[in-house]
């Protein structure tokens, strides 16, 4: 990366997350989602790894992915319909926090950064997700795709998560791996980190996204915040 985009202290005093490819490992409950519409329909599973880049797009990324079909096809509401209800049934199976992300959210808490989660996960899915993984009971705030009637990249969600947590949305930063989340959040007015260890995609270069800077590990976010809540140090 250029020197441009090396890290520098934001003088932000919130950071908001994406969930899934972000904070969340949720690739396997959505392959297994996938794999038993298959089933279902007398399919052969496809392997985990040839859905993963497609987990933070949803049910439209992982039936594209798995089952050839787009949101144009006539077969697409009762798949989304069948997918949505396997991944209800098992979604906390495998899903797991990436490795350094419950060690970030305690550095963010000993240096007084409130922190929150932003997901177009609708919220009969976030809430289990998010209480079985224990962010529930730590975070600020979880704000769901169906909170506001606009989802990422529309940037209501940020914007709405900024209000609740009572931050200007220029005091904060978006953390996700998705196009659609460096958009939103700087459509929010908020810096923005891509993650680069989620499930950014095959299909564009995630260094020409418009992003504030990238980080390769969850704890690189620390390197792009204050010490402590207000101005930043260094």
């Amino acid at each position: 990366m250029p020197d441009a985009r090396a890290p520098r202290r934001l003088a932000v005093r919130a950071v908001l997350f994406d969930l899934d490819g972000t904070l969340a490992d949720t690739a396997g409950d959505l392959a297994n989602a996938v794999n038993a519409v298959r089933h279902d329909r007398g399919l052969p599973p496809v392997p985990i790894d040839a859905v993963r880049p497609h987990a933070s797009s949803g049910a439209r990324g992982m039936l594209g992915a798995g089952m050839g079909v787009t949101p144009d096809h006539p077969d697409y509401p009762l798949l989304r319909d069948a997918f949505l209800a396997h991944y209800a049934a098992g979604l906390a199976r495998t899903t797991r926090l990436f490795d350094g992300v419950d060690a970030l959210l305690s550095a963010l808490d000993a240096r007084a950064i409130r922190w929150g989660v932003v997901t177009n996960k609708a919220e009969r899915f976030t809430r289990p997700v998010t209480a079985a993984l224990g962010l529930a009971a730590r975070t600020s705030v979880i704000v769901s795709g169906d909170t506001t009637p606009h989802a990422k990249p529309h940037p209501a969600p940020l914007l709405h998560a900024a209000a609740l947590l009572d931050v200007d949305a220029a005091h904060c930063v978006y953390v996700g791996d998705d196009l659609r989340d460096v958009e939103a959040g700087n459509a929010a007015g908020m810096a923005t980190l891509v993650a680069m260890y989620g499930y950014v995609g095959a299909t564009t270069d995630p260094a020409t996204w418009p992003a504030t800077g990238w980080i390769a590990q969850p704890g690189d976010v620390l390197a792009w915040l204050p010490l402590s809540d207000g101005a930043p140090v260094g």
